[in-house]
């Protein structure tokens, strides 16, 4: 995990003042980080029957991807609205500078499948929230969610639900 943390960059006020980004462009340029990233996390679920990875955008299409490839699982993306065309169900939601709104394409999970959700940083928890509550009301079988960071200090697993398994390669 050193590796991994060794090529995550600190941007400070990104995107509004205060806030200190960890970009994960600095690791995903690096071939050996991103094969780390996707051994890594598939093997958190290789043994959990997943069919389907849900990635948040933009940065959970990365990793959601690879965890995808590693798995042989179908990859679905969670999109902002007016990006995914065809009919979509969506969910708002508040998050650490500012509101926004999700949507997910209402066929793409059945009630036969096994989700992970991925998204890169684990913040305050409110995008993961609101994609788990998208991928909950189309009553799969069973969800997971993951992350490349998770940001302890600002305690995002409150705000994800209880009874889900939460699992970060990464804590800063």
């Amino acid at each position: 995990m050193e590796y991994l943390k060794k090529h995550i960059r600190d941007v400070y006020d990104f995107p509004k003042k205060g806030i200190v980004f960890k970009d994960l462009t600095t690791l995903f340029k690096e071939p050996r980080g991103l094969h780390i990233i996707g051994w890594d996390l598939s093997q958190l679920y290789r043994d959990k029957g997943i069919t389907k990875v849900v990635g948040i955008e933009s940065r959970g299409f990365i990793g959601g991807s690879i965890l995808a490839f590693e798995l042989g699982a179908g990859f679905v993306p969670v999109r902002k609205p007016g990006k995914l065309p065809a009919d979509t169900i969506k969910m708002s939601y508040d998050k650490e500078y500012g509101t926004d709104t999700i949507e997910i394409h209402r066929d793409a999970i059945t009630e036969d499948d096994i989700v992970v959700i991925h998204d890169d940083v684990l913040a305050t928890g409110g995008t993961m929230a609101a994609a788990y509550d998208l991928v909950k009301s189309m009553k799969p079988k069973k969800i997971y969610i993951n992350f490349i960071i998770e940001l302890t200090a600002l305690n995002g697993r409150a705000a994800l639900p209880a009874d889900a398994e939460v699992t970060s390669l990464i804590s800063f």
